[in-house]
């Protein structure tokens, strides 16, 4: 497959989870990480918040050399006025396109929804600006109305397309579906952009991708509103593993990017996150060590070394007498199996109260614990 460009909005979609706020400087920080990992487009937040958006918006698009930066704007003139303000030279001109959200949230019909993306997206483009009209509430949307207000964005000038499913409601099927009927309607490029409230989020991403999207919208971690959205470091991983295409982000820059917004959230990552994770290369049954000893693709889908992390066989309840003997060998000593075995026995007893793994010092001191033979 080609290449998929990513738009990360930890800055700006990541950020609208409940309880993270980042500073001014965090923000500068996280997106200097995000263009050093080869990220396409930084989505830095939403400047007609205020005088403290703009500025944080203003020093991201100062700091950024390499991605396109990015702001979010409602189908205002005075949004986009916001946004030429910080120096941003892209703007998302965002409209609801759900018969749900236009009546209820908006109060208004589809022939205001279509003038007021035409007054936008023409005002963006008249001002030099990269525009993505984003169609949010897609998934819930009359598709045909989708097309149409696509096809009227493209008709306006638009760069881009964004499918948002924006509470989460799609599978994979569906949303490779209604993307690829949407990437044949328009010559412009199509955006998916997921959420997880099903945990489907990354998958819908790549079926999206499948079905012809060409950008997708990620998130660090997948931080956002409620369950968040497709995270950022799945998302490439699997752009690459699964689907043989590029995303041009360095796989290697991923756990001290997410490592780096996950201090700044104050939300530790999972020890088993995918990608990530700390101990996603941890090795404890017997029967997994045994096989990745002999041959990592056994159990591994990548080699840890990707992504930056180690691979481990610690030595707890479920362990095997190969990696016992192979962990002792790394200490210096040396067991044959009948040893190996006796042992065992004894870790497994230790292992259960002390609900852990044991650390090389007290495998050390539980061999010369044993009497001599």
């Amino acid at each position: 497959m080609d290449s998929v460009q990513v738009c990360d909005t930890t800055l700006r979609d990541g950020e609208q989870a409940a309880g993270v706020a980042f500073s001014t400087d965090e923000k500068a920080a996280i997106a200097m990480l995000l263009d050093e990992a080869g990220v396409d487009e930084i989505e830095a937040g939403t400047p007609a918040m205020g005088t403290a958006e703009k500025e944080a918006v203003s020093r991201v698009a100062e700091s950024v050399r390499r991605a396109r930066v990015s702001a979010w704007n409602r189908a205002l003139c005075g949004d986009i006025d916001a946004s030429l303000s910080t120096g941003v030279r892209a703007v998302t001109v965002s409209l609801p396109v759900s018969g749900m959200m236009v009546e209820k949230k908006l109060g208004k019909d589809r022939d205001w929804v279509l003038h007021a993306l035409e007054e936008s997206v023409r005002y963006a483009k008249s001002k030099g600006l990269y525009v993505c009209a984003g169609a949010e509430d897609s998934s819930r949307a009359d598709q045909g109305f989708v097309a149409e207000f696509a096809r009227a964005s493209e008709m306006c000038g638009a760069d881009r397309i964004r499918f948002s499913d924006t509470v989460g409601v799609l599978d994979p099927f569906r949303t490779y579906a209604l993307v690829r009927q949407l990437a044949v309607s328009v010559s412009i490029p199509v955006e998916v952009h997921t959420h997880n409230d099903f945990g489907l989020a990354t998958a819908n991403a790549l079926a999206g991708i499948g079905g012809g999207a060409r950008f997708v919208s990620t998130t660090v971690l997948g931080i956002g509103e409620r369950a968040g959205n497709a995270a950022l470091e799945e998302v490439v991983m699997a752009v690459s593993h699964l689907l043989g295409g590029t995303t041009g982000v360095d796989h290697k820059k991923l756990v001290g990017l997410c490592e780096y917004v996950a201090a700044a959230t104050g939300r530790p990552i999972p020890p088993s996150k995918p990608v990530v994770g700390r101990m996603i290369f941890h090795h404890e049954s017997g029967i997994h060590a045994d096989g990745v000893l002999k041959e990592p693709t056994s159990y591994e889908a990548y080699p840890p070394e990707e992504v930056g992390l180690l691979r481990e066989l610690p030595i707890g309840k479920h362990s095997g007498r190969a990696a016992l003997i192979h962990r002792l060998k790394t200490l210096g000593i040396v067991l044959d199996a009948h040893e190996a075995a006796e042992l065992l026995t004894d870790v497994r007893c230790i292992s259960i109260g002390l609900k852990r793994g044991l650390s090389d010092e007290e495998l050390v001191r539980l061999v010369g614990q044993r009497p001599a033979a």
